[in-house]
């Protein structure tokens, strides 16, 4: 017979003495338990003792997390937290150098339990690190040199328990004085800093611009960007890292007005070159946070954008009409004609044959071309950029044009117009960077000018595309359909550089693209006649139901999934899946990503599924509202989705992909015996759907289906033919 849900067997360890194997009856309280405990060993003062496991977290045990206990789960009777915290408070005030050296480390370890974290930060154990860290290092300074690979030690220690203890949330960052700061900025500033103190103090001054405003001033005094890029050169992929994730962190916290002045800074330093040779050049694989750095600052760089984005053109700014006629200039007087020949009317009538070359839609005056946002004053640079950086294929695209019949001439103003509000589109320009997301494109870490390099690209991508298709005016949306399919499909190879990107884009001809689309149609072919659509509404439920096995054995095999803290790189991880007769979800946290599934016994939090409310996504979700730089992130809203049960409680998912969004929140409809509405299922309907019909209408191949059925034939004069098979 099994035992009771509510025991867990388990082994007790205490030093110098046998472990103890005792069954741990979870209804009991905790302090029952341990006095018991004790008593075996006779111990007295049960109240000095807590359970805690025996593994490489030490974490203790309480009557939070008790339930997490598993059979067979090595636990060790060790000094309560807050006796552990007192002991700690005192050993890291020794005056021997080895005795502090040994409690910094025993207090960098026991650091990352919340629950020892609560303790020694109730005993203003926060303010003595930053005392130590602010008057420590002078203190020892004398020492450092007799004695530096221990003060490096100390000092790294010192730091590790400061940042564990802070990622617990307990205390807020505002408190810090200005002189800590500088100390920390100093072990940065240095150019010989132990690598790990290196590590702490970048992560410190991360967090601090992250989580304060008047942090991020004070930080922003003390730090330059010229002294974080020698970090950036040398060879240490995790000081790489966090370099560049202070950088974002200065460059997201800043003001709108200071953010072109830090572009500037970081353009005269050379950080797109240093990150280009040292990073993503530099012999190494990219691993995932340091993708996700690149992509946050790839993302904010191309937001430096938006401000011109939407910026409607001025009809009546002279300066802003000055680049409207050095357009015309470039295109039209490369031999620089009289400006004063013949008289105004002429003149005019010469500018408005022009602007009309030059593909504009008001012809009279351009500079209503420009009053729409986006893509306002954006598309108007990269046409000047295009004009004098690329004269000649400028100078080629117009007159070439100009020269054609009306209805066949791609209009390079509107082109460009109308391209330049597409990239913004597909670069997503304007938009917060995602918590999630690791997708960075290597080639626009090779130019200064990226974006204004990716549109001359594409622009001339679009007068090919534009020849190719023979296009008239009419067919201009058609046209720019398929220029984006070119430029999407191109980007999804990640080329390395920016010649890489035209070379996919030489590949990918309109007729490359039509091929791509018939195979995709013939993939996805869908017979009209009402025969066909007759077997399709027959087999479709039979599909549907085969689509809602998937999902739920899918939801039984389970998903890991990640918590959303503040410090994205100390990721914790929790896993959820359905019990193979569908009537629980068991959830748990994990202490890494696991490989594979997860047995369901192992998981300790239960939801039977009778108690499911409903299913919420999006903003909907209560971990949206509560959490503002979520609620911002339009990556992570697509990818939240809440299960709201009894009382009013709900159970929190921020899914890894997409894929696993549509997956769950499908399975989870399915077992509520509601529709599954995902795009996903939509897909895969449609692909199964097709694949059984081609199956059963396998020797129609090559067949035309008639529209109509054929007349039935007359009947035969005799039925000598018929016989009993029987």
């Amino acid at each position: 017979m099994p035992p009771p849900s509510d025991i867990v067997k388990v082994a007790i360890e205490w030093p110098g003495a046998f472990p103890k194997l005792m069954e741990i009856d979870q209804k009991k309280p905790l302090a029952s338990i341990i006095r018991e405990v004790c008593d075996g060993w006779s111990l007295s003062i049960p109240e000095n003792f807590a359970l805690q496991y025996a593994d490489n977290t030490n974490f203790y045990i309480t009557e939070k997390n008790r339930n997490e206990i598993k059979n067979g789960a090595i636990l060790r009777l060790a000094t309560s937290p807050t006796q552990t915290a007192q002991g700690l408070h005192e050993r890291i005030q020794s005056s021997s150098m080895d005795a502090k050296l040994e409690a910094l480390k025993d207090l960098a370890n026991h650091s990352r339990d919340i629950t020892f974290a609560q303790e020694f930060i109730n005993l203003d154990g926060i303010s003595l690190l930053t005392q130590m860290v602010e008057s420590g290092s002078e203190r020892y300074q004398k020492l450092q040199k007799i004695m530096k690979p221990c003060f490096g030690d100390m000092l790294s220690f010192t730091l590790t328990a400061f940042v564990e203890l802070m990622d617990h949330g307990i205390v807020s960052w505002d408190t810090f004085s200005v002189a800590f700061i500088k100390k920390i900025a100093s072990y940065v500033n240095k150019s010989a800093t132990d690598v790990s103190v290196l590590q702490r103090s970048l992560a410190i001054l991360e967090s601090m611009v992250l989580n304060s405003y008047d942090l991020y001033q004070k930080v922003a005094q003390e730090i330059t960007i010229g002294q974080l890029m020698p970090h950036l050169q040398g060879s240490d992929p995790d000081i790489q890292t966090y370099t560049i994730a202070v950088i974002n962190a200065l460059f997201l916290k800043a003001p709108d007005d200071k953010r072109q002045e830090i572009a500037t800074i970081l353009a005269q330093k050379q950080l797109r070159s240093i990150i280009l040779s040292h990073v993503i050049r530099g012999n190494r694989t990219i691993h995932p946070e340091m993708a996700h750095q690149l992509y946050v600052l790839q993302v904010l760089t191309f937001n430096l954008l938006e401000d011109r984005m939407m910026t409607k053109m001025d009809p009546q700014d002279q300066s802003q009409r000055d680049i409207i006629f050095e357009l015309r200039r470039i295109a039209f007087d490369a031999d620089l004609e009289p400006t004063n020949s013949g008289s105004i009317e002429k003149r005019k009538s010469m500018y408005t044959r022009d602007y009309k070359k030059l593909g504009f839609i008001n012809h009279v005056n351009p500079a209503m071309d420009f009053t729409e946002t986006p893509p306002g004053m954006l598309a108007l640079d990269n046409m000047l950029y295009f004009a004098q950086h690329h004269q000649d294929a400028y100078i080629r695209i117009v007159l070439e044009n100009s020269s054609r019949e009306d209805k066949h001439e791609c209009p390079f103003g509107r082109s460009s117009i109308e391209l330049t509000r597409m990239l913004c589109e597909i670069l997503k320009v304007g938009e917060l960077p995602s918590d999630t997301c690791n997708e960075f494109h290597p080639m626009f870490f090779t130019h200064d000018r990226s974006f204004e390099e990716f549109f001359c690209i594409c622009i001339q991508l679009l007068n090919k595309t534009w020849k190719e298709m023979r296009a008239t005016s009419e067919d201009f949306n058609k046209v720019m359909q398929v220029v984006k399919e070119q430029i999407m499909r191109a980007l999804t190879t990640k080329p390395n550089s920016l010649d890489q990107f035209k070379s996919k884009l030489q590949n990918l001809s309109y007729t490359e693209i039509l091929k791509i689309r018939q195979s995709e149609r013939m993939n996805q072919e869908d017979f009209q006649s009402r025969p066909i659509l007759e077997l399709r509404e027959k087999i479709q439920p039979e599909i549907l139901e085969l689509v809602k096995q998937q999902r739920l054995n899918r939801l039984c095999e389970g998903t890991c999934f990640r918590k959303i803290s503040s410090r994205r790189r100390q990721d914790k991880f929790w896993y959820c899946r359905l019990s193979p007769n569908h009537k629980v979800l068991h959830y748990g946290d994990q202490e890494e990503s696991p490989q594979g599934e997860v047995p369901h016994e192992s998981l300790q939090d239960k939801l039977p599924v009778a108690d499911i409310k409903a299913i919420v996504t999006g903003k909907d979700c209560p971990h949206m509202k509560e959490k503002g730089a979520l609620k911002q992130n339009k990556e992570v809203l697509e990818l939240a989705f809440s299960i709201l049960y009894d009382p009013d409680d709900s159970l929190n998912f921020i899914a890894p992909d997409k894929h696993e969004y549509c997956v769950w929140t499908d399975g989870l409809n399915a077992l509520l015996g509601k529709e599954m509405m995902s795009e996903l299922t939509k897909n895969d309907l449609d692909t199964l759907l097709s694949m059984e019909m081609k199956l059963r209408l396998l020797d129609l191949e090559n067949i035309q289906i008639p529209e109509a059925p054929p007349p039935i034939p007359k009947e035969p004069s005799n039925y000598d033919f018929v016989y009993d098979c029987n």
